[in-house]
């Protein structure tokens, strides 16, 4: 080594020394207690670890199932081949130091060159691992080490770093050093693993995934006092207590599942809006800084890409600020809730006005235009498929009720029944399709177009429901 590298090097190790005594590390505690999210956890510790060993590069890495990727790399290389190598993955099989690391919680060191500067002959088993040796010398360090990360007992990943020559080669007490920061992180990365849970327990609907009563309230609460418009929309379920009857609760709840991510879907539409679930069938979507007329069309867009499976709808109201003025959460809330209540009254009158169109030609194509969407949108299998089917063809109709039957032994028995029970009174017809051993019972208003047209419709809808679930 040079006397100028020599100085370099006296230099670093002293400025590592000082960073690494009580000092240095009470600094990084208070660095990692300011830590909130596991992206700042990483980060602080890659940046630490360069500050405190002294390192040419540091990085953490992540460590699952026996592979080894880099989360974060501090400074971020120049050198093309350093970077390329910290985009890899590494297996524990292909590389031995890692393994240990992983198994006995051992921290790894390893040089490519000696205290003169010269390159370290091969076979030295002074120089650590021949295979972190290699490394080292493909992208020009001279020395290496890598710490373990445990988190709750088991080895989360590992903290690693290099230097260069004219900052000489790492020593056990920079060992020593770098497995505290891995402690330090280590007990940083729990607890906002722990405050993730607590804020997912308390913020999120367990259902859905969506925000709860309590989130949207504030959020409704913060919207206000930005200034700028706000829209609440509010939402229910038609037909969520027919589906929990006829099909079960498992299959409300993927109901349920569904109207959340249709309303995610929204919400991605309005950036900076909020979709939660008030509890029930009730769900709202909290709107900031969107127009109302831009918020009612991608709800009008959003609900018509994306109908619900078993003839199930989503009935919404929206309340805007740029209509009530100045008012609290609360009224906004509620003027939202009266709108919704409003269209669902009006879907249900119109639901038993309607007289569906007597040319059967255009009937059968209502048919398969409903029965079909109906069928993309179930849930896998044949029993959800032919429901689908049959709940949207019946709605189509003006029918008040749908069975599927499965034909066993020569009888016929009931699968799935569904419908309308305030409509069961109306009088309509039923025709009866078949398809292998499955069954499908349409009802029809004694007004609807019935004919020849509108049965092969159904034939061929049942058969894409069937066949295609196999």
């Amino acid at each position: 080594m040079t006397r100028r590298a020599s100085a370099d090097a006296r230099a670093g190790r002293r400025a590592a020394a000082a960073l690494g005594g009580v000092r240095g590390f009470a600094t990084a505690a208070h660095r990692f207690d300011r830590c909130r999210t596991l992206e700042d956890v990483v980060q602080a510790a890659a940046a630490l670890a360069t500050d405190i060993l002294g390192a040419r590069t540091a990085a953490v890495c992540r460590i699952e199932q026996d592979t080894c990727t880099v989360l974060a790399v501090e400074p971020t290389p120049t050198d093309q081949r350093h970077l390329w190598r910290l985009r890899m993955t590494y297996r524990a099989d292909e590389r031995p130091a890692l393994r240990r690391l992983i198994r006995d919680r051992e921290s790894w060191l390893a040089h490519a060159m000696d205290i003169t500067g010269e390159p370290v002959e091969a076979g030295d088993e002074g120089a650590g691992d021949p295979i972190e040796v290699a490394t080292l010398r493909d992208v020009g360090a001279a020395s290496g080490l890598g710490a373990p990360i445990v988190v709750n007992g088991i080895v989360w990943g590992q903290v690693f770093a290099m230097r260069d020559r004219t900052l000489g080669l790492f020593t056990d007490d920079d060992v020593a050093r770098a497995e505290v920061i891995g402690a330090l992180a280590a007990g940083a990365i729990a607890r906002v693993d722990l405050e993730s849970q607590i804020r997912h327990l308390v913020a999120d609907d367990p259902l859905t995934g969506l925000a709860n009563r309590r989130v949207a309230d504030a959020e409704a609460e913060s919207a206000l006092e930005s200034g700028e418009e706000v829209c609440i929309v509010m939402c229910d379920v038609d037909g969520l207590k027919r589906v929990n009857d006829r099909l079960g609760h498992d299959a409300g709840d993927d109901l349920l599942r569904t109207v959340a991510d249709v309303l995610s879907r929204a919400a991605e539409r309005l950036p900076g809006s909020t979709a939660a679930r008030l509890g029930g069938d009730e769900f709202c979507l909290v709107v900031v800084g969107h127009h109302r007329s831009e918020v009612a069309e991608v709800m009008a867009s959003t609900t018509a890409e994306l109908p619900l499976p078993h003839g199930a709808a989503i009935s919404y109201g929206l309340a805007s600020t740029a209509v009530t003025g100045e008012v609290s959460a609360r009224h906004l809330f509620r003027r939202a809730d009266i709108a919704q209540y409003r269209v669902k009254r009006a879907r249900a009158r119109a639901r038993k006005s309607a007289v569906p169109i007597a040319d059967p030609a255009v009937t059968a194509e209502r048919v398969v235009v409903s029965g079909a969407a109906a069928i993309t949108a179930a849930q896998p299998g044949v029993v959800p498929r032919l429901c689908a089917m049959a709940a949207a063809t019946t709605e189509t109709l003006g029918g008040s009720d749908w069975a599927v039957l499965m034909q066993r032994d020569g009888d016929a028995a009931a699968v799935a029944r569904g419908g309308s029970p305030a409509d069961l009174d109306r009088q309509q017809t039923v025709t009866r399709v078949t398809h292998g051993t499955w069954i499908v019972e349409v009802g029809a208003s004694a007004n609807a177009a019935t004919g020849q047209a509108v049965t092969t419709a159904l034939h061929a809808l049942a058969a894409v429901a069937v066949d295609g679930a196999s």
